[in-house]
């Protein structure tokens, strides 16, 4: 891999020269600067972007700590991420934590000795005692007791909606299954937007949960099952417990939605090659990203805030499961 001397050696510059044609700093003769971008590109010179950073004290990078990136909702969401900074002029370090509390820990002491220009965070973990904010920090869902901002979907009213959907398509006992996060989390606003929609409507309703993360996903499935054999209606905290909830359901002989009506929340479905089709409560995804990017980057910029929490609009949408 060619160096920065490299490159200097074969324009016949100074080391120095090179790096103000790479950093846009400092008057370079024209002349000079094709030489320099000629060399760079014959080596295919790629800078160190850390290094850089450190140097000009003004870092370009930012991190994106998610959970998994093997999930098509955060996958969907780095894209986008991804792309805004893009166009603003900022590169992405991706933090995949695997939804290990040491892993983050890791990697928000790592992002603070590199310096980069600031954090956009997803974490379902007890982790709030290390959460600085020395580094502007952009969180998706989540609450800290620090004062972060927070970007989310409008997840009760999302509840509300996946409730009266369930009814209209005529389910008579509706359920909601889920997971319980020990942290303060916006999804959790799902359940209870599910809940107080069911009584307003006067319809009787299950809440089925079990702590996070499930560890037997058949067990967990099976009990179910077993204790709410007359429910007619789901309600699944994501799209991926909804495609489980119907895969596990059809081998007891279930069908879907003949004889339960699903609906899931997310909206990562979105090829109709994928059957059944699910009924979900679209996350506004891109605009999530574009927006938590934005907010970032204006703190960056000393921008201040007033608002805590961007909430932004759901929508049902119809597929083949209700």
């Amino acid at each position: 891999m060619a160096s920065i001397k490299d490159v200097a050696g074969l324009a016949g510059v100074a080391v120095g020269t090179v790096s103000r044609v790479i950093n846009h700093s400092g008057a370079v003769k024209p002349e000079t600067r094709r030489k320099v971008e000629e060399a760079i590109k014959r080596l295919n010179y790629i800078p160190n972007e850390i290094a850089r950073n450190f140097k000009m004290q003004k870092s370009k990078m930012v991190a994106l700590l998610l959970p998994t990136i093997s999930h098509p909702f955060f996958s969907e969401l780095a894209y986008y991420i991804e792309d805004e900074l893009d166009r603003e002029g900022y590169k992405l370090m991706l933090c995949n934590s695997g939804s290990k509390p040491e892993k983050e820990l890791y990697y928000l002491d790592m992002l603070q000795q590199n310096k980069v220009a600031g954090i956009v965070g997803i974490t379902y973990n007890d982790i709030d005692s290390s959460v600085s904010t020395d580094i502007p920090i952009v969180s998706i869902d989540r609450h800290f007791s620090k004062r972060i901002i927070c970007v989310t979907s409008d997840n009760y009213e999302g509840g509300r909606l996946a409730l009266r959907e369930l009814v209209r398509a005529g389910a008579k006992k509706p359920a909601f299954i889920g997971t319980v996060i020990p942290v303060s989390s916006e999804i959790m606003k799902r359940k209870s937007g599910f809940v107080q929609e069911a009584k307003a409507m006067g319809v009787d309703y299950v809440v089925y949960e079990k702590p996070d993360p499930i560890i037997d996903e058949d067990k967990y499935y099976n009990e179910f099952f077993m204790r709410h054999d007359d429910v007619d209606g789901v309600f699944a905290t994501n799209d991926m417990f909804a495609a489980q909830y119907i895969e596990r359901a059809s081998r007891r002989g279930i069908s879907v939605p003949g004889d339960v009506k699903v609906i899931g929340y997310d909206g990562i479905q979105s090829h109709a090659y994928f059957h059944p089709v699910l009924s979900t409560i679209r996350q506004p995804v891109e605009e999530m990203a574009r927006t938590a990017v934005k907010l970032l980057l204006g703190q960056i910029g000393g921008e201040s805030f007033h608002q805590d929490t961007y909430c932004l609009p759901v929508m049902y949408r119809q597929g083949e499961t209700t």
